[in-house]
């Protein structure tokens, strides 16, 4: 006898032909509102036409997210003659991404994964369309603070949406499959990025993604289907908005503090002053509310006295920050060795697809087995080997093989490592928190890329003034050289040649400290790693 949605239990199809929760009233029900549709696995079929129509919006994310603002950075920067505006494009989006992704999980638990998705292309569309028009250094940081919400809520939402329909067991073989998407995105975005900049100018790197974008999210609106856990009262009641603002305002106080000293203003400006104690003020009230106020809270922040659940937050927090800090510094040391634009991209395309050859490797070999922790252990030291080698062997004479092949190991490692700590997640809650805290795990991936690029960029940009003073200092000219030179890498070629050579090791040794605190991330990664317990991988989403 078909289940009618009033009594929907873990065993109603999610994709059967029955009304749909997106825009209907909560049942009047109490027992069934206070239950999560589950569902029988779905169909082959459905399931590669919703999923590849979420797919297709975390493509766009990645073009954007990662690698083609890492290749179009120092031409954006030189454009606007600031180079400090380089932390400021990248952390400006993963910013936003920080404060929406802790949200999406239980804000589209309430309205549905459509309307999120919906909301996400929307606000992508809106920032890149922003970033190709904007005149001023100002203007282009606000066009990707919108992105970075909209790209936040893209790849979150698709990795709720692929756990609401995949059981465990499989579950990993998907999210490579997602991957390779992202993977694909991030490969192309540099050299995309690259070829659009000398051949037609940055500008139309984000403006021909408009339309793209728009198309998106038309898929999505005919395509993604997913019921809602529904409650007798309203949706918008039921949204926690003390505890999201306490969140958001803690999350962007401390990455502002962060990136601010050292790079935009000292570290006794009384901008970091303020912010980083006001983050820790409004984290300690977010504890609070989510742990007393809350009835819905946005992440139930006892989840994390779970030893699985902390190691594996903490493991994305601190693998995400090496990743980053590499994916962002390693254009730039292709282009101080003399490649364009769109060499230095293409460069960096084997960690793209090392990330997307780790996912899904991890996933196939999780599904196979049904464990995770020693495969977890072999991931994390080749990612620890491919940076000890790239501190070691990275300077103005490495080889043209090598960096395609550290980065590509570094990316198998990486990708291994975000599809095993997503099973390793899920596996440790009930079924009710799988989307809250895979979107905790999104913040701590978003923060720590935000922090990573932070302590890069203050540790390239020390070291290199400091090279430069002492070694230029008493010559003439050289305070306005030395400016120049810190503000874009195209100023190499108009040093004096007597300069050249020592300038350039300047910046090696500057791009030597990243990949040192680089490997100091990678280490810590695998410590944590190691402390998450194995889980069982169910076969059904029951979870029986």
């Amino acid at each position: 006898m078909p289940t009618s949605p009033e009594r929907a239990h873990e065993d109603t199809p999610l994709l059967a032909d029955q009304p749909s929760y997106d825009n209907a009233s909560p049942p009047d029900d109490s027992e069934a509102s206070s239950e999560i549709p589950l569902a029988d696995e779905p169909s082959t079929a459905k399931l590669v036409v919703t999923m590849g129509s979420v797919w297709v919006g975390v493509f766009l994310a990645a073009l954007v997210d990662s690698t083609i603002i890492a290749t179009l950075s120092a031409p954006i920067s030189a454009s606007f003659k600031s180079f400090t505006l380089l932390s400021w494009l990248a952390t400006a989006y993963l910013i936003a991404n920080a404060a929406l992704q802790p949200l999406s999980g239980r804000l589209t638990d309430i309205f549905s994964r459509r309307a999120g998705l919906l909301f996400s292309n929307v606000f992508f569309c809106v920032g890149n369309l922003i970033c190709g028009l904007a005149k001023s250094e100002w203007v282009i940081i606000f066009g990707r603070v919108i992105a970075g919400i909209g790209g936040g809520g893209l790849t979150a939402i698709s990795t709720f949406v692929g756990s609401d329909l995949v059981p465990l067991r499989r579950r990993g073989l998907w999210q490579g499959f997602g991957n390779i998407c992202f993977g694909l995105g991030s490969g192309l975005g540099g050299v995309f990025g690259g070829w659009i900049n000398d051949t037609w100018g940055w500008r139309n790197a984000f403006l021909i993604q408009v339309p793209l974008v728009a198309i998106s999210g038309i898929i999505v609106f005919f395509t993604v289907k997913v019921p809602v856990k529904e409650k007798e009262m309203s949706r918008i009641r039921r949204v926690d908005f003390l505890g999201s603002f306490a969140l958001v305002a803690s999350l962007v106080l401390l990455l502002l503090g962060l990136n601010s000293g050292g790079n935009i203003v000292p570290w006794k400006h009384p901008l970091v002053f303020l912010s980083l104690p006001l983050a820790l003020v409004f984290f300690a009230a977010f504890i609070y509310v989510e742990d007393k106020v809350a009835s819905e809270p946005v992440i139930p922040v006892r989840l994390l006295l779970d030893r699985t659940v902390l190691a594996g937050c903490l493991t994305n927090w601190f693998g995400t920050m090496s990743v980053f800090a590499i994916l962002y510094f390693g254009p730039i040391y292709f282009q101080v060795r003399g490649y364009s634009a769109t060499q230095a991209g293409a460069r960096i395309v084997p960690q793209s697809i090392g990330t997307s050859v780790g996912s899904l490797g991890a996933g196939v070999i999780m599904r196979a087995t049904g464990k995770y922790y020693w495969l977890n252990a072999v991931i994390q030291s080749i990612y620890v080997v491919a940076a000890v080698l790239i501190t070691a062997t990275f300077n103005r004479n490495t080889s043209e093989w090598l960096p395609i092949i550290l980065f590509f190991l570094g990316g198998t490692g990486y990708g291994g490592m975000l599809t095993i700590t997503l099973l390793a997640l899920i596996s440790a809650v009930d079924h009710e928190h799988q989307a809250v805290i895979t979107s905790a795990s999104y913040a701590f991936r978003s923060t720590g890329s935000t922090i990573g690029i932070t302590v890069a960029s203050a540790v390239f940009q020390n070291i290199l003034k400091s090279g430069l003073w002492e070694k230029f200092g008493d010559r003439d000219g050289a305070a306005d050289m030395i400016g120049r030179l810190r503000d874009s890498i195209d100023e190499i070629r108009n040093v004096p040649p007597q300069w050249k050579d020592e300038v350039l090791d300047t910046y090696m040794d500057a791009l030597r400290g990243v990949w040192v605190a680089t490997l100091v991330m990678g280490a810590a990664t695998m410590m944590f790693s190691l402390a998450m317990r194995e889980h069982v991988l169910h076969t059904n989403l029951a979870r029986r």
